[in-house]
């Protein structure tokens, strides 16, 4: 007995991955910082990809994962479709390793609202100094 099976487009759509929030970014501007005492400065360039349907804010925050309990803090910022965060939308505590490179993490988290509905997050990493 031969049995037949019929695929309907909806169950296709559940059988086809989502696509992954990604971002990017350069230290390019960055004020050379290595005392260990770092500075206030504007956000890095950020360049966003497949931002989740429904994202209104985007909160960043940036972590030195040679060392996890020096907070760098970040920033939200409002999201209308646009595919870059420029410098300026908020500040935060620049990378400033006192013992060689670290690696540092950006951390992008797409919200529904600002305190909260997370949609998805994004991460990327870079040494500092490069």
């Amino acid at each position: 007995m031969f049995r037949i099976a019929f695929v309907t487009a909806a169950a296709l759509a559940f059988a086809t991955p989502a696509l992954a929030f990604e971002i990017e970014f350069t230290w390019d501007g960055l004020k050379l910082c290595t005392s260990g005492n770092p500075n206030t400065v504007a956000n890095p360039r950020f360049v966003l990809t497949d931002v989740p349907e429904g994202t209104k804010f985007i909160r960043f925050k940036l972590v030195d994962t040679n060392v996890r309990d020096f907070n760098h803090g970040g920033g939200v910022v409002a999201y209308t479709g646009q595919d870059v965060i420029e410098p300026g939308a908020f500040k935060y505590k620049s990378p400033c390793p006192p013992d060689g490179v670290h690696k540092y993490e950006w951390t992008a988290t797409a919200q529904s609202k600002k305190s909260g509905g997370k949609l998805g997050t994004a991460k990327a990493a870079r040494n500092y100094p490069e």
